[in-house]
């Protein structure tokens, strides 16, 4: 499913006030674009998965001065994000992910665009992620096949990102 499928259920409000649910977050790759595409044909991450843990992970120096006793001092933040499910065979980022081309790759082949977003305000980031997958499929007999595959920003931070209704973000 693309974001623009996605979204044509939802009208996103800046005004919007209240409490939101896992089931309000959108994250999306841009895998198999065609020339011209924008965030609305990224790829939902959504089919067959039971958790999204969306992480900042910040980066910090703890320091000992003199007579102050320890300092810590932020240096920085990775975004990642934690996917887990059930393996289900024909959902694009799926299939994506468990390539052997993106299972075994490395280095830029493995990196995509992203978008993570409110379906409730439209308000959230886009940037760009290695896809590591670690597990792609494990479980007993008789369940389903579980996956786990983690996205990790690379690159520069994450920027704001606006869903609009039509092509492209802020």
């Amino acid at each position: 499913m693309k974001v623009s499928e996605l979204m044509a259920g939802y009208t996103p409000s800046n005004t919007f006030e209240g409490f939101a649910t896992n089931d309000d977050w959108v994250l999306a790759v841009g895998i198999n674009l065609e020339d011209g595409a924008t965030e609305a044909d990224y790829t939902v991450v959504q089919m067959g998965i039971a958790g999204l843990d969306p992480q900042m992970n910040p980066v910090t120096q703890d320091k000992q001065y003199i007579r102050t006793g320890t300092s810590t001092t932020k240096t920085g933040t990775q975004r990642t994000f934690a996917i887990s499910g059930d393996r289900y065979i024909g959902d694009a980022f799926q299939d994506h992910c468990f390539s052997l081309g993106i299972a075994f790759g490395v280095g830029q082949k493995v990196i995509v665009p992203y978008v993570y977003f409110s379906v409730l305000t439209g308000k959230g980031e886009k940037g760009t992620a290695s896809i590591i997958v670690n597990s792609d499929g494990g479980g007993n007999a008789g369940e389903n096949s579980a996956i786990s595959i983690d996205l990790r920003s690379v690159g520069t931070k994450p920027t704001e990102y606006t869903y609009n209704g039509s092509s492209a973000g802020v």
